[in-house]
């Protein structure tokens, strides 16, 4: 009887069960990005938008040379900030997982880790400014020791202010995947390459890095498209020295520039989906996960 009636069910079942989210993920994702898209071809002077299908936006955007160096600009903190998130993250992954042995010890490390996420980003940020700021704490300690005769200007309101700034805030987002990765290698593994005589580095190249691919790869989208859709970290700490295409957005969008804004929203939404495309044909992310 419950056999008959589990091979008769309804073939709409499964759609029904999928239709909350999708509803969800339509309403939320689909009409607001499908917006955008729309609002990029139309034209706008300033005061008004006027829904004229127009191409003008995104060659403006295409042909300014200011445009196409704030992406530049923007790519260059996602490269930096990638490395330096990836080699910490990495790093703090394999110390607690092939160094610290106790469990109840890798766990309150880990938790030790995710303590500055506890609080606001903003707070997180706003705390480098007094620490690097000329009269801030490292630069008396430099000038105290010695180590220069003046305080360092490009501490604070610079490239590296934002680096620093990115890497501080988003490095929690590599750690938990790599960690996560690593945690699933058989330890057996990489006794069974160390007892074949095979060095360190040669056990760190060919057995864990291509076992923790998938935290990687994950802990890259994480990492690129947060610095790629952010502008504020850009505005507080290069002092307005420094912009990125989120910060170029903002300012089309207070000066009523709407479809313009859409244009280069739509271009930066293309070349993160690049990325991740090609992120995701490196790494087979969800046949990995499947294992």
């Amino acid at each position: 009887m419950s056999g008959r009636s589990s091979g008769s069910s309804s073939p709409v079942a499964p759609y029904l069960q999928v239709a909350p989210l999708a509803i969800v993920m339509i309403a939320m994702v689909g009409i607001p990005l499908a917006t955008v898209v729309l609002l990029s071809f139309w034209e706008s002077d300033g005061i008004s938008i006027y829904p004229a299908f127009t191409l003008a936006n995104y060659r403006e955007v295409l042909t300014s040379p200011v445009t196409l160096s704030l992406f530049l600009k923007t790519l260059q903190y996602a490269a930096i900030t990638l490395v330096c998130t990836a080699l910490i993250g990495f790093t703090c992954s394999y110390f607690l997982v092939f160094h610290v042995r106790d469990l109840k010890w890798q766990i309150g490390l880990f938790l030790l880790c995710t303590i500055p996420f506890w609080t606001s980003n903003i707070i997180r940020m706003v705390s480098w400014i007094p620490f690097l700021g000329r009269e801030g704490l490292f630069n008396g300690f430099l000038v105290q020791m010695g180590l220069t005769s003046a305080p360092l200007d490009v501490l604070l309101y610079s490239d590296f202010a934002v680096i620093l700034t990115y890497v501080h805030l988003y490095t929690l987002f590599m750690i938990v995947p790599v960690f996560n990765s690593m945690a699933k290698i058989d330890p057996n593994l990489v006794e069974a390459a160390r007892d074949a005589g095979a060095r360190p580095w040669q056990i760190l190249c060919y057995v864990i890095i291509p076992l923790t691919k998938t935290g990687l790869a994950l802990g890259t989208i994480f990492v690129v498209t947060l610095v790629m859709g952010d502008f504020f970290v850009v505005r507080v700490m290069s002092g307005g020295q420094s912009a990125s295409v989120v910060s170029a957005m903002k300012n089309e969008i207070d000066q009523l520039y709407y479809p313009q804004a859409s244009a280069m929203a739509v271009l930066l939404i293309m070349v993160v989906l690049l990325m991740v495309s090609a992120v995701l044909r490196i790494v087979d992310i969800r046949s990995e996960l499947a294992r």
